[in-house]
């Protein structure tokens, strides 16, 4: 069986740990942690970045610095994993579902706009797949009404808008490192920050709501408690496995890309006489290689197509069950409107093996079962 995912070890993880057994400094915030801060805030021009122990907890920290109120609103994709909409609801604030495009996942300005309301505190987009929403558009739409984006960047790692590095165009953003995800330490995730006026508190949240931070840098000569928080902040082995990733991002980048645009070039020229649709990546966006995914006619061709794959020696997946439709939201929620495309992905998008141990043989096997499937049916 060709597995969905398999984590990736880059050959130093192990090494690493090791330091970290040997330094006695294994509660976090030690040298790992800090060359990983060092390496995103330079690579990516983060103005500032905190790790996490995942990238749930990263959402929570930047739900946390909305500073939100009960009553206050929260536009969130419903196509999106259950972390974007619960640190929001945490905060007691309500979240409001968007529909998805029609091309792509995302949201977008047109589905966003008519949901803000004078109670609008906060925008949450997903770049699905590592593919950017049209940040310059929804960015816009924050600046007229005064509200915060909080870019879910979980899929994101090296994908860019317009020359940007995803995470770094809204206020705040969230990583994931989670095992699933092109670099990985397991679990784990990263609060990064561009807004200057979060920073100070931020750090604060991080250290279990005290100042320890500026305790250590000199600026206060004892610390205390100063405001709420938690243990957000990751072990030194998270970040010794991590930075190992980070050393060889290029070539963990460099591969999944290949193996991605196999995928695309076998089943590419045939698109136009079959019934299912490939990733369109738009002009103002790059590919990170996060997944590979085909959209099918329908939930009937979905099932049959996975059951095919799984009876011929491939694990494939669906994605999301809309947020819209979970039981909790049916629950919570009684204005909840239609979103016709976010349900059309939930019933018919599958997610292909893409990891970097993944060969190409396999990816063009895989793309071919694809095509017998289709011609047979």
């Amino acid at each position: 069986m060709i597995p969905f995912n398999k984590p990736y070890c880059s050959g130093r993880e192990q090494t690493y740990m090791a330091e970290v057994c040997r330094s006695m400094t294994m509660s976090g915030n030690g040298d790992f942690t800090k060359k990983c801060h060092s390496f995103f805030e330079d690579r990516y021009g983060f103005r500032k970045v905190l790790l996490c122990t995942s990238g749930t907890d990263a959402l929570e920290m930047c739900a946390m610095l909305c500073n939100l109120n009960e009553g206050d609103e929260v536009i969130v994709p419903s196509y999106t994993f259950v972390s974007s909409a619960i640190a929001f609801i945490r905060e007691k604030a309500k979240v409001v579902f968007a529909d998805s495009g029609k091309y792509n996942p995302n949201i977008t300005a047109e589905t966003i706009e008519p949901l803000i309301t004078p109670k609008t505190r906060v925008i949450c987009v997903v770049h699905y797949a590592g593919v950017a929403c049209d940040m310059d558009a929804i960015m816009a739409l924050a600046e007229k009404h005064g509200i915060i984006v909080v870019e879910d960047a979980a899929h994101a790692i090296d994908s860019y808008y317009k020359g940007r590095p995803l995470g770094s165009i809204g206020h705040l953003a969230a990583f994931s490192f989670h095992e699933t995800k092109n670099i990985i330490c397991g679990e784990g995730g990263m609060l990064a920050i561009n807004d200057e006026r979060f920073v100070s508190r931020a750090e604060i949240l991080w250290e279990k709501g005290t100042n320890r931070a500026e305790f250590y840098r000199g600026m206060v000569n004892k610390y205390g408690w100063c405001d709420m928080g938690s243990s957000f902040l990751p072990s030194e082995f998270n970040a010794a496995y991590l930075w190992a990733q980070l050393e060889q991002i290029d070539d963990i980048q460099q591969r999944r890309k290949l193996l991605w645009q196999t995928y695309y070039d076998v089943l590419q020229p045939v698109i136009d006489k079959a019934r299912f649709t490939l990733p369109q990546i738009p002009d103002y966006a790059t590919n990170n290689a996060h997944m590979f995914y085909i959209v099918c006619p329908s939930l009937d061709v979905r099932t049959r197509l996975m059951s095919y794959l799984k009876e011929n020696g491939v694990q494939s997946t669906f994605h999301y069950i809309p947020l819209h439709s979970s039981d909790y939201a049916k629950t919570h929620y009684t204005d909840i409107a239609e979103l016709p495309e976010c349900d059309r992905y939930g019933d018919c998008l599958v997610r292909l093996p893409l990891y970097y141990e993944l060969t190409e043989d396999e990816a063009r096997y895989i793309a071919g079962l694809i095509l017998k499937f289709q011609e047979a049916n």
